[in-house]
């Protein structure tokens, strides 16, 4: 997951100053409309960090990305171990999309958790990262409690 997002992130905030130009130029008053997208996308840049945190304590280091016709192949070592993940255009456009509407306050509770998507019993917690901020996006009030 860390690998995952650390992938879609930059991609996100990228949107986010991509679409805040575009609003710049073509709004007659696209200060609140910026500075909504600015927001978001600085908060989404601290995940960012906090998913290089995570990955530098946890031992992973993405070490090259590629684009290909069908998506983004990234090359990461974990503890030693070489691994390869593909996320295919499709996946990335929604996860995204996902992202974006979390970092902009909208609901996501429709969307399922990456637990309830993969169904995964493990005794870890949605995120690694900052549980409780992947919580508030899933609409959690709390922690996910396993048996």
């Amino acid at each position: 997951m860390l690998v995952k997002t650390y992938i879609i992130l930059p991609l996100v905030i990228s949107a986010f100053e991509r679409d805040a130009a575009i609003m710049s130029a073509q709004l007659r008053t696209p200060a609140p409309y910026v500075e909504v997208l600015r927001k978001a996308g600085n908060t989404a840049a601290a995940d960012l960090r906090d998913v290089r945190a995570e990955m530098r304590s946890r031992g992973l280091k993405v070490y090259e990305q590629n684009r290909l016709d069908s998506g983004v192949e990234a090359k990461f070592l974990c503890r030693g171990y070489h691994e390869r993940m593909l996320l295919l255009y499709d996946v990335i456009t929604v996860q995204a999309a996902i992202h974006m509407r979390s970092y902009l306050g909208l609901d996501i509770s429709e969307y399922k958790s990456h637990e309830e998507q993969y169904r995964l019993n493990s005794g870890r917690q949605a995120s690694t990262f900052r549980p409780e901020i992947a919580h508030k996006r899933q609409g959690l009030t709390s922690p996910p409690k396993h048996k």
